[in-house]
């Protein structure tokens, strides 16, 4: 494994699981040396670690399996997602979140079961609803009174019924950005609590919809989980109140993902088994004190099994000291495949993949090629003494780096790369200049 007192790296947990140290001094992730994996197939490159997705994976199934009697963990393809993945998830016995006609898409061109599917989103089109109708898919999340009667009529078209759930934005706010807080008030996702029983009457005298139960997100990267007891309790207290009103039988409820993970060596995130507890016992809690029947739970972690599981490795470049301030790095990418920094402050660590073993001695600012002064992947950390040539680092990367990934610049998105047993192989290609600017046309449309 990493030498983590050596390295500096104080906290494992950041580190896909297979990570060590090898023999000659290398980062070593599913059996395959880190350098060796950029000068075969380039950089910047995102790695994904199988063992680590597989592994989640099935934590997640024993955590809340062991619990619980009626569960299903919906894997959010958000956070990172490719035919592979959705390949991968699949096996586990995952279902699977999609958030757009693309991710949609790209599980059917998978063979992901449609059944096993919930299509989630603010703003779905018409084309996107009708390819969930026609794939078969096994929920909707509906998002909006547009939504319903738009999903409606597409479906009475069809003379299919199809099962939603209502997304209901409970108004609970974790500490977390407020980027990434979906559950406070006045957030664009969801039906706001105002207006939360006008759209269940709406749904339930919809004949071609199927209301089945509620769904709530209420934030990501959470490290305290008692938002989660409050968000449980208001959407049953709802489910209750609703049964009295118009007879709703709530059979399922919904309660997101969002679960955190360790970014710093200081980061200590709750653990899956924990989340499973807190969340179980909740919805038991509040069930039993409303007399109502045991829905079936749904959960949808995405950077909690994506995020610890994938890295993403750097080639360095130009070197620069300036007085009074850390050694700048620059990297041959940045904001390009991974803009969290820029986007919400995200924070990383960061280690010579080719110096694994050595003392984190020199205080570094890692920043990326872009022509932006905000292009800083880590604004602080401390590596071993590093040279241009070298290859660099950033873990925790699994979640949002690839799915936020663009051409700024006409910088070509990286290659991904899952590793397993020594072996590696690429799950998407990486682009070339020629892609950045294949759809592109002249002036007289050429």
């Amino acid at each position: 494994m990493v030498n983590t007192r050596e390295s500096g790296v104080a906290n494992r947990s950041i580190y896909p699981m297979t990570s060590r140290c090898n023999e000659v001094g290398h980062l070593e992730v599913g059996g395959c040396d880190v350098v060796d994996l950029a000068d075969r197939f380039g950089t910047p490159l995102y790695v994904y670690d199988e063992a680590t997705l597989r592994t989640l994976c099935r934590e997640y199934v024993d955590a809340f399996t062991a619990r619980i009697d009626d569960v299903t963990i919906v894997y959010a393809g958000k956070s990172f997602l490719c035919k592979a993945m959705c390949e991968l998830v699949a096996a586990e016995g995952l279902s699977l979140d999609v958030s757009s006609g693309g991710e949609l898409w790209m599980a059917g061109a998978a063979g992901f079961p449609g059944e096993r599917i919930c299509f989630h989103g603010n703003n779905k089109t018409a084309a996107e609803l009708a390819l969930a109708l026609d794939m078969g898919v096994g929920r909707v999340i509906v998002d909006s009174f547009h939504e319903i009667s738009l999903l409606e009529r597409l479906a009475a078209e069809r003379d299919v019924q199809q099962l939603v759930l209502l997304r209901i934005v409970p108004s609970v706010v974790p500490s977390t950005h407020k980027y990434i807080q979906t559950g406070r008030t006045g957030s664009k996702f969801g039906f706001p609590l105002s207006d939360a029983a006008e759209a269940v009457r709406a749904a339930v005298a919809s004949p071609h919809l199927d209301l089945v139960g509620v769904h709530c997100h209420i934030g990501s990267q959470i490290f305290d989980l008692s938002p989660y007891r409050e968000a449980v309790a208001v959407l049953v207290g709802l489910v209750a109140e609703w049964h009295k009103l118009f007879g709703f039988a709530c059979r399922e409820i919904d309660v997101g993902g969002g679960l955190a993970i360790d970014y710093l060596a200081e980061d200590r995130s709750p653990r899956i088994v924990e989340f499973a507890e807190f969340v179980t016992g909740t919805l038991q809690t509040e069930v039993e004190r409303h007399s109502l029947p045991m829905p079936r739970l749904l959960v949808e972690p995405g950077r909690s099994i994506s995020g610890r599981a994938g890295l993403t490795v750097y080639r360095v470049g130009s070197l620069k000291s300036l007085p009074t301030l850390p050694l700048y790095v620059a990297v041959d990418g940045g904001m390009s495949d991974n803009i969290r920094p820029m986007l919400y402050g995200a924070r990383y660590e960061a280690l010579v993949a080719n110096k694994a073993a050595a003392n984190a001695d020199v205080e570094v600012k890692v920043v990326g090629k872009h022509c932006e002064s905000g292009d800083i992947l880590i604004d602080n950390t401390r590596i071993a003494t590093v040279e241009t040539g070298d290859i660099l680092v950033t873990p925790g990367t699994g979640a949002y780096g690839y799915s936020l990934a663009n051409n700024y610049n006409g910088q070509p998105r990286p290659a991904v790369l899952f590793v397993r047993d020594g072996s590696a192989h690429v799950v998407v290609e990486r682009e070339t200049w020629a892609d950045v600017a294949r759809l592109q046309r002249s002036l007289d449309g050429r």
